[in-house]
């Protein structure tokens, strides 16, 4: 079908997520359980967080986690978009290939050594995937 290459992208980081999951709880689970942290006292007390409480290698997968819920909300809404317009082929889905992979770089920077400058740059290189994306699908609707 014309224009549904992009959706393929869509489903690796929407599978790069799920992976991020797995990685999050595999390392936090283990983490809470070492330094004994009770779960229900997390739920009733607002000013305990894990931040304060799990070594900072342990969240990094979770904080990464939470990213991969922020921009890539909008490039599953515009390749969405590109698909639906017949746009999704050629150029527009390598680009979106581009940002997976920018993301999925991101994450493994963020999970593991946590350069900021390192992470900055890739999320950089993914926000400028993104944005051509965005303007491509404006160019071809307006």
């Amino acid at each position: 079908m014309t224009g549904m290459a992009i959706l393929q992208p869509v489903v690796a980081l929407a599978a790069w997520t799920m992976v991020m999951w797995f990685w999050l709880y595999g390392t936090r689970i283990p983490a809470m359980s070492a330094a004994k942290i009770d779960p229900e006292e997390l739920a009733e007390d607002p000013t305990i967080t894990l931040d304060n409480l799990l070594p900072p290698q342990v969240q990094w997968k979770a904080h990464n986690y939470n990213h991969l819920h922020e921009a890539p909300t909008v490039f599953y809404a515009v390749a969405i978009v590109l698909a639906i317009i017949g746009q999704g082929d050629g150029l527009n889905a390598q680009i979106g290939w581009a940002y997976v992979g920018f993301r999925v770089l991101h994450s493994l920077v963020q999970a593991t050594i946590n350069k900021l400058p390192l992470r900055f740059g890739l999320f950089a290189l993914s926000s400028f995937c993104l944005m051509f994306l965005v303007a491509r699908a404006a160019m071809a609707l307006f």
